[in-house]
């Protein structure tokens, strides 16, 4: 079991906190991305620095709301050779800086493309390798996957949330067939994670923020769908789900 060290003392935000919170992590997006778009232009980003700026942006942002962070269960050689995605529950905007902090691996969360429309921040996802496949294009839904399969077998670890958006209680959601599609097709090695307690820190559709929660992120046994079809689509979900209600414990992120 890895433990993270931040505060464990627990307390709901004052206005004032919380407005300094926002502001902050505004301004470590900002920042990061600067920094990641600088080293793009004069030709010195690569994937170690990228790594190193993403959990340094992670740790940080934790660190202003003080979460205490616990990783239970059996990480993969992520650098095996087999394409991996992780699939983590989606219950607070925290979940994708917990996961930088808590996983190895060159990890990159496998994005909306609305994301990449925001400023500062759209440009310096795509300079660090931040995918996206949109299905609402056939054309470009196929560049999408070719790309997204070539970053996988020179070493990316793609991070999805299967259900799509964020829970409001921990509870998961129904699962989208996204990020399913993709693993079929890139015959990926699925790695199911449960994020208990995230859904405090931030609240999904809230401004609520509080201090010092415990967080406990979960990973389950890897699913391989290599040899798998679409066939398999609806049996592959169904198990990803049983693996992720089984982290959960009692199905609530508690």
């Amino acid at each position: 079991m890895k433990r993270l060290k931040f505060s464990p003392m627990v307390e709901s935000a004052t206005l004032l906190r919380r407005a300094a919170v926002v502001l902050g992590s505004v301004g470590l997006t900002a920042l990061y991305s600067l920094l990641i778009l600088m080293r793009a232009l004069v030709g010195q980003l690569n994937r170690d620095i990228v790594d190193k700026y993403t959990r340094g942006w992670s740790a940080t942002l934790l660190r202003l709301v003080r979460a205490h962070v616990t990783v239970r269960g059996a990480v993969p050689d992520f650098n095996d050779g087999r394409r991996y995605i992780i699939m983590s529950t989606h219950a607070s905007h925290y979940d994708i800086p917990v996961s930088f902090v808590s996983l190895p691996g060159s990890i990159r969360m496998l994005a909306k493309k609305e994301l990449f429309r925001i400023p500062l921040l759209g440009p310096a996802m795509r300079a660090a390798e931040f995918p996206s496949v949109d299905r609402a294009n056939r054309a470009q839904a196929l560049a999408d996957l070719k790309t997204a399969r070539e970053m996988m077998e020179s070493g990316i670890v793609l991070w999805a949330a299967p259900e799509g958006t964020r829970s409001d209680d921990g509870r998961l959601l129904p699962f989208k067939k996204g990020c399913f599609h993709l693993a079929l097709d890139t015959e990926a090695v699925i790695v199911p994670v449960a994020i208990r307690g995230i859904h405090r820190v931030l609240p999904a559709r809230t401004w609520q923020i509080n201090l010092g929660q415990p967080v406990d992120v979960r990973v389950g046994e890897p699913i391989d769908t290599a040899g798998m079809g679409r066939d398999d689509l609806a049996q592959l979900m169904a198990g990803v789900r049983e693996r992720m209600t089984e982290l959960l414990g009692d199905g609530e992120a508690q």
